[in-house]
């Protein structure tokens, strides 16, 4: 099971440097993706670096989230781009950072959605929200019969995200999801996170 932290550091329990340590630093999830898409740019230049160096020194794979001008200026090889925001740009800029990206990835809500990223080059794609989530209380969640036929539908993996929790889990895989992406679980208490030693 591949397991991506989302972060949101509003939802937080604690420090939240701190708790990018304890993720970084344990086996429980694979990546760490950095969602603060609410702060403006140079905000999250800022808060990146620090993350970046602390995903580097635990040898933790880091995607940064929606700056795309961050992930170049630093080096960047990962980066989670929200669809919109890659439609919107122009094509020799998609393909410039493309050229510069070894992954790139996208939300999507919809077969429609699947597509355009497909199109767009997608390395992979997060589809949600599969369950009730607090996240989004008043959208009723898509299900694991929607996330069936998005992979199926997709020749690129495709994460399950939206309520996903240990008990549950292991129904995603079971529709052909390559792993799930967590926030709240990632960003409350410390029951996850299995130190290495």
């Amino acid at each position: 099971m591949y397991r991506i932290a989302v972060t949101n550091r509003k939802l937080c329990d604690g420090d939240f440097l701190a708790r990018i340590r304890e993720l970084a630093a344990g086996s429980y999830y694979q990546a760490i993706m950095l969602r603060e898409k609410d702060l403006p740019e140079t905000e999250y230049k800022v808060l990146a670096k620090e993350v970046l160096e602390i995903c580097k020194k635990e040898e933790k794979i880091c995607i940064l989230h929606s700056y795309p001008n961050v992930a170049m200026e630093f080096g960047h090889p990962y980066l989670h781009l929200p669809l919109p925001v890659w439609e919107k740009m122009q094509r020799p800029e998609r393909q410039q950072l493309r050229e510069r990206m070894t992954k790139m990835g996208t939300s999507v809500h919809s077969k429609e959605q699947l597509h355009k990223a497909l199109l767009l080059g997608a390395d992979y794609v997060c589809a949600g929200h599969i369950f009730t989530t607090d996240c989004k209380k008043d959208l009723p969640p898509r299900g694991l019969d929607f996330l069936r036929e998005m992979c199926s539908d997709s020749p690129v993996p495709v994460y399950a995200i939206g309520g996903i929790r240990e008990d549950n889990e292991y129904l995603t895989t079971k529709q052909g999801a390559a792993g799930v992406c967590i926030m709240s679980g990632s960003m409350k208490g410390k029951k996850k996170i299995k130190i290495v030693s």
